[in-house]
């Protein structure tokens, strides 16, 4: 193979009518939820008896998540006698990303990528997840000769363009996000730029933050900054803080807390200001959260309006935008982020993840318990959970409650 047919990513379109057809039907054989559906016509209420469960207004699969699961199952009937390979998750979900191991699509860890990739041929079909992957990686796929199937969602294409003009314009890049994810990594190489002479920096909290606009109005220890943000490879290389935080331009990982991220960028412009003498010259920003993480943040705000006894937040525990609502969640009522309805063991324990010991235990939940007692049960979900996962935690529920899963459909109407 030629160096300039090698040059780029020998791209696919696997949406062919035929194909899309029959991907379709699988899709919507593994992940829809008549039963979902048919409560959310009913104002996303249902009561049965003492047992009310009410879904918030957004949650569940958005357009971008839908398309990656769509051209992975599509790969795998186009290239049927070909080896298949995912770059680590096609979303963070563990059901959908076993639906694909089970299809025979084996997944590279994301510590191996490198390593594995380097040893696939041109026969290989290489998908690259929703989150996208980084600018190197890109180029070590191409270099194989591999066909490429590219998930990579529209928001987050539209962060990789704003990040690439600060670059030209001479803006460092601040990323709000996290330092090892594999979306916030994808963005960051194109932080570098075309040239690749760009800078970026990614900062996660806003103790982070503060740091960073005390070193920007007041400059401080060089090596002590170095320290805090190379050690988590959350800064650029070469990153020098007395010359790449003159001028800078504001990004995230587009599935951030959106509060969060609105008052990073006030504090970082409020920062430069306050160095400039009042000028906006030296900063940049654009609102790069996508639709869908707001809408799903938004449609619990508004679930948490109404009386509820606790929350159920049901998704994959490495999933960003859903971690973000468990967050949202806690500040109000008891909140307990489950994997699948597994995890509601018995009427008293529930099996979740603690964000905050980042591992996942047992609590103990009385008022399920309580037959005899009203209970309203609220249920929310990412952007990357299936509605078949909701609709096994809602029949759960009920069943825990006594009501069999017969008569939850017919309350219905199925």
């Amino acid at each position: 193979m030629s160096a300039a047919a090698a040059s780029a990513p020998r791209k696919v379109n696997v949406r062919t009518p035929e194909v899309m057809e029959r991907v379709q039907a699988e899709v919507e054989k593994h992940y829809r939820s008549p039963l979902v559906e048919a409560v959310r016509a009913q104002g996303s209420v249902l009561q049965i008896g003492q047992t009310t469960v009410r879904l918030a207004r957004e949650f569940g699969f958005c357009y971008g998540v839908e398309r990656a699961i769509d051209l992975a199952y599509a790969a795998r009937r186009v290239f049927a006698e070909k080896r298949v390979f995912l770059l680590g998750e096609i979303i963070h979900n563990p059901e959908v990303n076993r639906q694909l191991s089970e299809m025979g699509i084996i997944s590279i860890p994301v510590g191996k990528h490198e390593e594995e990739v380097a040893k696939l041929t041109h026969e290989d079909v290489v998908i690259v997840p929703a989150f996208g992957a980084e600018t190197n990686l890109m180029k070590l796929i191409s270099s194989r000769g591999c066909l490429v199937v590219d998930t990579t969602c529209g928001d987050v294409m539209s962060v990789w363009k704003r990040v690439r003009g600060y670059a030209k314009g001479g803006f460092t890049s601040i990323i709000h996000g996290k330092a090892s994810h594999e979306e916030t990594r994808a963005t960051s190489s194109r932080a570098m730029g075309d040239d690749g002479n760009g800078h970026y920096l990614v900062v996660l909290t806003l103790a982070d933050v503060d740091f960073v606009c005390d070193y920007i109005r007041h400059g401080g220890d060089r090596d002590l900054f170095l320290q805090r943000f190379s050690a988590a490879s959350a800064c650029s290389p070469g990153f020098d803080p007395d010359l790449h935080l003159q001028r800078v331009g504001v990004a995230n990982q587009t599935t951030m807390l959106k509060s969060e991220t609105e008052e990073i960028q006030r504090r970082l412009q409020q920062a430069i200001r306050d160095r400039d003498g009042g000028s906006d010259g030296n900063f940049q920003v654009f609102d790069t959260i996508c639709g869908a993480t707001q809408d799903r943040q938004d449609g619990l705000f508004d679930l948490l309006k109404k009386p509820l006894d606790l929350l159920l937040v049901v998704g994959g525990y490495n999933s960003s935008n859903t971690t973000h609502l468990v967050e949202i969640g806690e500040q109000q009522l008891p909140t307990f982020f489950i994997r699948t309805s597994e995890c509601l063991t018995s009427l008293e324990q529930i099996i979740h993840f603690d964000l905050h010991l980042k591992a996942e235990k047992t609590s103990y939940s009385g008022k399920l318990a309580d037959l005899a007692a009203e209970v309203t049960i609220g249920i929310t979900a990412g952007a990357s959970c299936p509605n078949n996962l909701i609709e096994d935690t809602l029949l759960r529920i009920f069943a825990l409650r006594g009501v069999p899963a017969a008569q939850v459909r017919q309350a219905v109407g199925l």
